[in-house]
């Protein structure tokens, strides 16, 4: 099969430092390989990513170059010109969520409609200058609710009100459309409960179905058609499921296909961290997740074991075509300016200015 030929596979995988190795480059030209997520370890400044970026699409110009940087501590290029972005807490704190209450209505709807603008602000800031070096997606926004509970989530969110929640999360996705880029809600149907770390333990959250549908997953059923991808919670939720979300017919078959109607890309959260440890193996996780519903599987940090997915994990013609009509729907289908074109872009210029009138970014 030649590079030209290709199609995206189900397999999402990082490579080992900020240029191509053989060994990276081996990976991204396997058939299974269908897209590349960068890291903090990947950049150090905007000239080595747009290079590195570049010479991913010239060995497979069909793979979604992805990352995850949502802003706030979760925002993988911060140096050399990058706005460093707030999280997304302060967004909802600048709608009012935590005095919401007791303000006058007409100041609780001015706050909420700035509030709105500067997430499709961040949305567009975000997203042009990680096209402007190469990237095609990045892993946001998160839709979990802030319980207050979970130490990984936090400030990663928006609110604790799934209805604040909703219309920031549509406000971000406006702002990454109007610069080109898909979105992703995470991590469905919600982290936002169960307090342990999936990086590193197994969460379980024993609230029922109807809770959870009722609060947590009412961003996914509102978002709509505006959402692109989704990515799972490696979470069980024992009323619904023994599995995982990200390993279970019902939450993403059941629930998120049939009941919500969501037509888009589903990802798997990687497949090296604890919460995904129950399935046994990385292949058998593999198997699970795209079983279940997912089109994509995520592998990070653990190049051994992406070998293992390359060389042992099976997927049927039919599934990896469906999987890649859906893969393709995420990649940009404009160019992008570059860095120094984008400079001088008055459509990012002015986010930039909103951001740090709201004293969003300094």
């Amino acid at each position: 099969m030649t590079k030209s030929t290709m199609n995206p596979g189900p397999i999402t995988l990082d490579v080992e430092g900020q240029v191509l190795n053989a060994e990276d480059r081996r990976r991204i030209l396997h058939p299974l390989t269908g897209g590349v997520i960068l890291f903090g370890r990947n950049f150090s400044n905007r000239n080595q990513l747009t290079k590195l970026t570049a010479d991913i699409k010239k060995l497979r110009p069909d793979v979604l170059i992805s990352i995850d940087h949502e802003g706030g501590r979760v925002q993988r290029c911060r140096t050399d010109g990058f706005t460093h972005l707030p999280a997304m807490h302060h967004l909802g704190d600048l709608w009012g969520s935590k005095n919401q209450s007791t303000q006058r209505p007409k100041y609780a709807a001015e706050s909420a409609a700035i509030a709105m603008a500067a997430a499709t602000a961040c949305g567009y800031v975000l997203a042009a200058e990680l096209r402007a070096c190469g990237v095609d997606f990045s892993f946001t926004p998160v839709l979990d609710l802030d319980f207050g509970r979970s130490d990984v989530i936090g400030d990663r969110a928006f609110s604790r009100d799934p209805q604040i929640t909703f219309a920031l999360a549509k406000s971000l996705n406006e702002g990454l459309r109007l610069a080109g880029m898909a979105n992703c809600g995470k991590h469905f149907p919600g982290h936002g409960w169960a307090e342990a770390d999936s990086h590193v333990a197994i969460p379980v959250d024993e609230r029922s179905l109807e809770q959870i549908l009722n609060e947590d997953a009412k961003p996914y059923e509102w978002l709509d058609l505006s959402l692109t991808a989704v990515m799972p919670a490696h979470v069980i939720y024992p009323k619904v499921d023994k599995n995982p979300a990200g390993f279970s017919k019902i939450w993403l078959h059941s629930i998120l296909r049939q009941e919500l109607g969501f037509e888009g890309v589903i990802f798997s959260d990687d497949l090296s961290m604890e919460g995904a440890s129950v399935a046994g193996s990385v292949v058998k996780g593999a198997d699970m997740a795209l079983e279940a519903g997912c089109d994509a599987v995520l592998i990070c940090n653990r190049p051994d074991l992406a070998d293992q997915l390359l060389s042992q994990l099976k997927v049927s013609k039919a599934k990896k075509a469906e999987s890649a009509i859906r893969l393709n729907r995420l990649m940009p289908t404009s160019a992008a300016p570059s860095w120094d074109e984008l400079q001088a872009e008055a459509q990012y210029q002015h986010a930039k200015g909103l951001l740090k009138q709201w004293k969003l970014i300094a």
